[in-house]
């Protein structure tokens, strides 16, 4: 996330990059709490606190979001749905 002529968003933060980056990631995509991440983070044995994981989310997912939606893939809004799928 860094480029010419910005200063890097993560100077000076406890935890490496790859981490924070990775938190954000999972809680974009998948529909998880700030404490079950925290959860999923003591599981693979790195502390962090939820309200840490808040402020990282709050900072970094803009700017993710700025940088993704270029490349995201337009739909035309059109859904098929098969019988199979309906009860």
């Amino acid at each position: 996330m860094v480029t010419a002529g910005r200063k890097n968003p993560f100077k000076g933060r406890q935890f490496t990059t790859e981490i924070i980056l990775w938190a954000v990631r999972q809680y974009l995509q998948f529909p998880i709490s700030y404490r079950d991440l925290e959860r999923m983070f003591a599981d693979r044995g790195v502390r962090v606190d939820h309200t840490t994981l808040f402020r990282w989310i709050q900072a970094y997912a803009p700017e993710l979001d700025e940088r993704t939606r270029p490349r995201l893939r337009l739909t035309n809004g059109s859904w098929r749905v098969d019988k199979t799928y309906i009860r």
